[in-house]
């Protein structure tokens, strides 16, 4: 008997169909058998319903999103972004370089950050990018002085930090006054008086991003109130904003976490904006994982299952390289069975993988019916995965695949030894 159809919590674009696991039209085994293991995939029609909630919310308004290729800079997924109308939010040289070939209009990229380099500022300004995010006061004089040296001015916005707690991982809380991103929202109108004064600099905003993950309106409304609050000191002082840049931050659904959907935290946002008399300024934010992470898929062989005394395993080809984020961050990704057909009770297992370390594992006691040679499926693995890769171990990067329909295109071949020596040498 065949079993019913149906798609996975929190990823409407994974369903089972006859107990196999496929994305969008293709399936994630036929995948693996073409492309080998580990294999990243990725839904570009999730990426795109995720673009479009916040497209729905800022309907109407003056508004620019601007991707965080930090969650994800592999070009396939930047062109998709590129190609719906999105300025990209980036974070180093390399990034910037990763979005104009894919043909991004400079001056819907915003440059954060909090050590850029003078190298990397001229490249930015050689590119006539949209925006710098300064994070530090020694950081506008040394982007002034740049862009003098250039013969330039370069647009800033100031990051502040509003000391908002965004009840997440402190790994990845950026808005509390003990984190180093931005600068103290008590030092804001100094900073922002010095930056008016200074001849290479065209003040343009103000900014804030108070981390990611976040799956509670509070915090976004508690941070929205005190850059509204600074915004109306820094005008009062002469200095005008042609932009609020709210940064990005928004969960995802990895284990029922319930985040609020864009298109409804937006709709509340931009009400107390209206209110608070700041509805017709432009507006910028930069999402990240909320438009790849559940879109991604990490497909990875069984090597063997281990009984222990304590626990068993089940060992896994793909590793901490590969899905850093359970080893840095204790992260919860669900892992299901590609073939769910088999037969027989399911043990309990931690997934892990085959590098040297006892902090390489993927899913900590999760009930399996698997052998070696199974299939499994990582899911929400789209951001924070192959973008944190390395080759510890001397393990090669994984492929990705991006899935249109029924089309998948590889869009990285699997890194190779000879890759990875490619640029080394033994030395004298």
């Amino acid at each position: 008997m065949s079993k019913p159809d149906h798609a996975l919590p929190g990823e409407p674009h994974v369903a089972r169909r006859d107990g196999q696991l496929w994305m969008e039209g293709a399936s994630l085994q036929a995948l693996a058998r073409e492309h080998g293991t580990p294999l990243f995939a990725y839904s570009r029609q999730w990426m795109l319903d995720a673009l479009a909630a916040y497209q729905r919310g800022f309907a109407g308004r003056d508004a620019l999103v601007c991707y965080a290729m930090k969650a994800n800079s592999s070009l396939g997924i930047l062109n998709v972004f590129a190609q719906a109308g999105c300025g990209f939010d980036i974070v180093s040289g390399g990034e910037l370089e990763r979005a104009l070939a894919v043909g991004a209009d400079p001056a819907k990229i915003i440059f954060s950050g909090v050590g850029k380099t003078r190298a990397e500022m001229r490249q930015a300004l050689s590119a006539s990018i949209g925006c710098f995010n300064v994070e530090s006061e020694e950081e506008l004089d040394v982007l002034n002085e740049v862009a003098l040296a250039q013969g330039q001015r370069a647009k800033v916005s100031i990051r502040i930090n509003p000391d908002v707690d965004p009840k997440t991982h402190p790994y990845i809380s950026t808005g509390l006054k003990g984190n180093k991103f931005g600068i103290a929202h008590s030092r804001a109108l100094h900073a922002y008086r010095h930056a008016a004064s200074l001849p290479g600099l065209d003040v343009k905003g103000i900014d804030c991003h108070i981390g990611s993950q976040i799956t509670e309106t509070a915090p976004y409304l508690d941070a929205m109130e005190r850059v509204l609050d600074l915004v109306e000191s820094i005008e009062a002082a002469g200095i005008p904003l042609s932009h609020i840049d709210f940064g990005g931050g928004l969960g995802i659904d990895y284990n029922g976490d319930t985040p609020p959907a864009a298109d409804d935290l937006w709709r509340q946002l931009l009400a107390r904006l209206d209110a608070r008399g700041f509805g017709d300024r432009k507006l910028i934010i930069e999402p990240g994982r909320s438009l790849v992470g559940n879109a991604g898929v990490c497909v990875t062989e069984v090597l063997f299952t281990k009984p222990g005394e304590d626990r068993n395993f089940c060992i896994v080809d793909a590793a901490m390289n590969d899905l850093p984020r359970p080893a840095m961050y204790q992260a919860f990704h669900r892992i299901e069975a590609v073939d769910a057909n088999r037969e027989g009770a399911p043990l309990r297992y931690d997934v892990v993988g085959p590098v040297c370390e006892s902090g390489d594992w993927i899913g900590r006691d999760r009930d399996l019916n698997v052998r070696a040679g199974d299939l499994l499926a990582v899911l929400s693995a789209g951001a924070y995965c192959m973008s944190m890769a390395s080759n510890y171990n001397t393990r090669n990067r994984a492929a990705e695949v991006l899935v249109g329909g029924e089309k998948a295109t590889l869009i990285r071949k699997r890194e190779t030894i000879a890759d990875q020596l490619r640029s080394e040498s033994v030395g004298d």
